[in-house]
């Protein structure tokens, strides 16, 4: 049986690829947790510095296979509850992972895979490539990307996506706020490389860490406790070993080498 995902390091980064073309990538239950299982993976391999989400074939993502969703309505609520479970904490870990993770949008992102995309930490895509949310268009919810969706980009904006549900092009996802950059398509592994190795060679991983821990939990709290949790993360990243190798580099007008 083929893998359906697959798992790759080279040159600093941790490529992890969803290999079922021909389901167009379509999420179930052991996908989703051979894709969790894959990316703790990459965290605890110290000589993946950077992680890169892509995919085989001409579809990124088309969402939760269709065949798997029909089984479910046969599920009590609480398998479904544990079901659901799953994609909440595969998307949770994107989200909290103390690496900076890209998805590399080669096709089509839709439904949850349009989640899988835009919960990563940058998403690169070709052109061509449609985003959207359609799950009310077949009496689904966008449950779980609603939370993530709101942070990213408001409540207006989730509500145009989410109840709408119309695909949009690369570009107006881009204007939106919901990707970042549009490249065309004999350019992508190479744009994805550059920001990856960008990332690793001009930024402490340290400090990368501590400021997406810090973008994931600031938006939770008060304006008095944000700033007294800021001011915190402040002072521990002042004892981080790499605080200490920067600022003496710096000082002695020395390259540092991350």
């Amino acid at each position: 049986m083929t893998e359906q995902i697959l798992t790759e390091i080279r040159d600093r980064i941790g490529y992890i690829t969803l290999n079922r073309p021909e389901k167009r990538n379509a999420l179930n239950a052991e996908m989703v947790r051979e894709l969790k299982a894959a990316l703790i993976s990459m965290l605890e391999e110290e000589t993946a510095k950077v992680i890169v989400i892509k995919a085989e074939g001409k579809i990124f993502c088309s969402g939760a296979d269709l065949e798997y969703l029909r089984s479910l309505q046969l599920y009590t609520f609480e398998e479904n509850l544990e079901d659901s479970r799953n994609l909440k904490d595969l998307f949770y870990l994107i989200y909290t992972a103390p690496k900076i993770i890209i998805a590399q949008v080669q096709g089509h992102a839709l439904a949850g895979g349009c989640g899988l995309a835009t919960v990563c930490d940058f998403s690169y895509s070709v052109k061509e490539a449609k985003f959207g949310y359609t799950e009310v268009k077949i009496g689904f919810v966008p449950a779980i990307v609603n939370v993530f969706l709101l942070r990213k980009l408001g409540e207006g904006k989730a509500k145009e996506l989410l109840l709408e549900a119309d695909l949009l092009d690369a570009e107006r996802a881009k204007d939106m706020g919901l990707i970042n950059k549009v490249v065309a398509g004999d350019s992508l592994d190479r744009e994805v490389y550059e920001l990856a190795q960008r990332l690793i060679d001009q930024n402490s991983g340290q400090s990368m860490a501590l400021t997406k821990e810090m973008i994931a939990k600031v938006p939770e709290k008060s304006l008095e406790e944000g700033l007294e949790y800021a001011a915190m993360m402040n002072a521990k990243a002042r004892g981080t070993s790499d605080c200490l190798k920067g600022i003496n580099a710096f000082l002695n007008k020395e390259k540092i080498n991350w």
